[in-house]
């Protein structure tokens, strides 16, 4: 468990690392978007953000202490915040595998473990 909230949050900080390295496409009517903190005052939250197309701003605020993902878009040309979805992902996590193709994470494990 502990390892993938440690790889969850390993992968947060790669995309925020690629989304800094990405041009700028945020440019509408004169505004910028601003800089989004990868992580919130007191460290209790993650927030990633990216500009998807020229309408809004995605940004997906994680809670790793709830195992809470909530998902917002952000006009660009208005500034109305738009929540998409929210969604509690301590389930998610203790699944080995979903939409998975063979080999399966079981399968391979019944091929390794001794008899």
């Amino acid at each position: 468990m502990k390892t993938a909230v440690l790889g969850a949050l390993v992968g947060a900080g790669l995309v925020i690392a690629a989304a800094g390295a990405a041009p700028d496409r945020s440019d509408v009517l004169g505004q910028r978007a601003g800089p989004c903190p990868s992580v919130a005052a007191g460290g209790d939250l993650i927030a990633l953000c990216t500009t998807v197309g020229d309408k809004y701003q995605q940004v997906t605020v994680l809670d790793p202490k709830q195992k809470v993902l909530s998902v917002y878009h952000v006009e660009l040309a208005t500034g109305n915040v738009k929540l998409c979805c929210v969604r509690a992902i301590h389930w998610d996590l203790q699944m080995t595998h979903y939409n998975g193709e063979s080999p399966l994470p079981r399968e391979i494990q019944s091929l390794l473990e001794p008899r």
